[in-house]
C-alpha cells in the first residue's frame, strides 16, 4: 500500500522549462486538482517586438538594442529592402542556420504563455524550416517548443503555447533551406486566457496528464532520465541506453485519420549538444525492429503528426514478432476502443537488458553498444468515454489495461496472455505510474488485472 502522505509530481518552472520538484501534499478524494480548474486569468502581454527601432546591416553575429531589449542576431540582419517582408519598414532577415535570440529575461510569465511570430520568405527565395527554442535559466539550457515551422510565401503567424517559468528567453533558429532567407517580424508573448477557457478543461488531452512516472527532468545533468515534451507525445530519454525509458501520449478520435505511414525514420536533432544521436540505420542487421513506442497508427490525422512518431528517440529494439504481431495487435485493439467512442491515455516503456531477435540468442546491445536491447516491453492504457474533465472522471471502475511482454521472437501473438497489474510494472521499473491520481484511487486501479475482451 502506498503511503497516504507522499511525494506527488509538481511541475516547477523557475529554472529549466518542464523541470520538476517535490512537494509534500495530501490530496483528499473530493479535492479539485489544478489541472481540473478552469483558468480565469486575464490576458497579459509580456513582450512585443516589431524591430523598427534597431539597425544591423551585416549577417555577422552581433547584438542590437531594440525596443524590448538586447538581441543577438547570428547570420541574420535587420532588413529594409523591398524584398524583405515586413509590417512597417524593418524586419529580421535570417539565412543558412542563423538565429535570433533574446539576451534578456522576459519576466512575469509563470504559467501558460503564447508566443506569436510572423514569418515569410524573403523575395523569391524557396521554403525553409525554423524552430522556437526557450530557456528558463538565463540561457544555460534550451528546449524546443512545438514542431518545426515551414516558411513559404507571404507573412503569416506561427503560434506556440506552452508552460513557462517566472523568466523566459526565446530563440528562433533556422534549421533548413540553406541560403534561402526568411523574414521574422512582429513577435509577441502573452500569458493568461482573457478570462475564458473553452472546453475541454485545462489539462485534458495533455500527453502527460497522468503524471511523470520517473520525475524526468529537462536538464542535461539528468542524462538517463531526460524529459522531452513534444507536440504528439512526451518521453523520458536515456542517453546511455539510446532509447526512451517511457513514452506517454493521449489518443482521441481526431488523432485517427487516413494519412499514410511516412516511414521517415531519422535521428532526433533536438537532443542536447554532444549526445550521441541514434540514426535511422542504427538497427540494421541487428535482428531487431525499430519498434515505435508511440505508434505511427496513433497519429494519422496529419502528415506532421505521423512523421513525428518516426524520430529515433521514440524507438526501441523490438523483436520482430513482438513488434509486428503481439504489439501490433495491442495497438490495433487500443485504436478500436477509440473508434468505439472512447479516449485513452497510454504510457509505454521498457526495462532490463537482453532480448532475442530474429537472429536467435540473447543480445544485450546493438549499434556498437550505443543502443541497449531491453528484456521487457510494457504498456498501460487508461480508457475513458470521450468527454471533458478527464482526471475527475477516472474512478474505481475505470478500465486500466496493463501489459508486460518479454522482448523475444518466440512470443505469443495474443497480447492478452501478458496482462498484468500496473503495480507489478511499477515494481519492475521503479516508476510511479498514474501519479496524478489520488493515492487511494491508485491503489484500487493499480492492483487489478483487466479481464475485459
Amino acid at each position: 500500500m502506498k503511503p497516504f502522505i507522499r511525494h506527488i509530481l509538481v511541475i516547477c518552472f523557475g529554472g529549466v522549462l518542464f523541470t520538476s520538484c517535490k512537494k509534500e501534499a495530501t490530496i483528499q478524494p473530493q479535492e479539485t486538482l489544478p489541472s481540473q480548474r478552469k483558468a480565469t486569468t486575464e490576458l497579459t502581454t509580456l513582450l512585443t517586438e516589431n524591430f523598427e527601432s534597431g539597425s544591423k546591416t551585416a549577417y555577422a553575429s552581433g547584438t542590437v538594442t531594440l525596443s524590448s531589449g538586447s538581441w543577438t542576431l547570428d547570420d541574420a540582419l535587420i532588413g529594409t529592402l523591398s524584398a524583405d517582408l515586413k509590417n512597417g519598414t524593418k524586419s529580421v532577415r535570417i539565412r543558412n542556420t542563423g538565429t535570433l535570440t533574446t539576451n534578456f529575461n522576459i519576466a512575469g510569465g509563470a504559467g501558460t504563455v503564447t508566443v506569436t511570430v510572423h514569418h515569410g520568405s524573403y523575395g523569391s527565395d524557396g521554403s525553409s524550416d525554423w524552430q522556437l527554442w526557450t530557456s528558463g535559466d538565463n540561457g544555460g539550457s534550451w528546449q524546443q517548443q512545438g514542431s518545426n515551422v515551414t516558411t513559404s510565401g507571404n507573412l503569416q503567424a506561427a503560434t506556440f503555447t506552452f508552460t513557462a517559468g517566472a523568466s523566459l528567453r526565446i530563440s528562433i533558429r533556422k534549421v533548413s533551406g540553406g541560403s534561402n532567407r526568411i523574414n521574422i517580424d512582429d513577435i509577441s508573448i502573452t500569458t493568461g486566457d482573457g478570462g475564458s477557457s473553452p472546453p475541454p478543461a485545462a489539462g485534458d488531452n495533455d500527453n502527460m496528464l497522468l503524471g511523470n512516472p520517473s520525475n524526468a527532468l529537462a536538464d542535461i545533468s539528468s542524462e538517463n532520465n531526460y524529459l522531452m515534451v513534444k507536440t504528439y507525445y512526451a518521453l523520458s530519454y536515456s542517453r546511455s541506453r539510446g532509447t526512451p525509458n517511457w513514452v506517454s501520449w493521449h489518443i482521441q478520435s481526431s488523432d485517427l485519420g487516413s494519412v499514410s505511414r511516412s516511414d521517415d525514420f531519422r535521428a532526433d536533432n533536438t537532443l542536447p549538444a554532444g549526445w550521441y544521436q541514434v540514426q535511422n540505420s542504427s538497427y540494421s542487421g541487428s535482428g531487431f525492429d525499430r519498434g515505435h513506442n508511440c505508434p505511427s497508427g496513433d497519429r494519422t490525422s496529419t502528415t506532421e503528426a505521423n512523421s513525428a512518431t518516426f524520430l529515433m528517440t521514440n524507438m526501441m529494439p523490438q523483436a520482430p514478432n513482438n513488434n509486428q504481431q503481439t504489439w501490433a495487435n495491442l495497438e490495433n485493439y487500443t485504436r478500436s476502443l477509440v473508434n468505439a467512442g472512447n479516449e485513452v491515455y497510454v504510457i509505454d516503456g521498457n526495462y532490463g537488458q537482453g532480448g532475442t531477435g530474429s537472429l536467435g540468442g540473447v543480445t544485450n546491445t546493438i549499434n556498437n553498444g550505443n543502443v541497449t536491447v531491453p528484456a521487457n516491453i510494457w504498456k498501460v492504457v487508461v480508457v475513458l468515454p470521450a468527454g471533458n474533465n478527464d482526471l475527475s472522471r477516472i474512478n474505481g471502475s475505470t478500465r486500466v489495461i496493463a501489459v508486460n511482454t518479454p522482448n523475444t521472437n518466440s512470443i505469443n501473438s495474443d497480447w492478452t496472455q501478458y496482462r498484468t497489474t500496473v503495480r507489478d510494472i511499477e515494481n519492475a521499473t521503479g516508476y510511479n505510474l498514474l501519479s496524478s491520481l489520488r493515492v487511494s484511487l491508485q491503489d484500487s486501479l493499480e492492483t487489478k488485472i483487466d479481464n475485459q475482451q
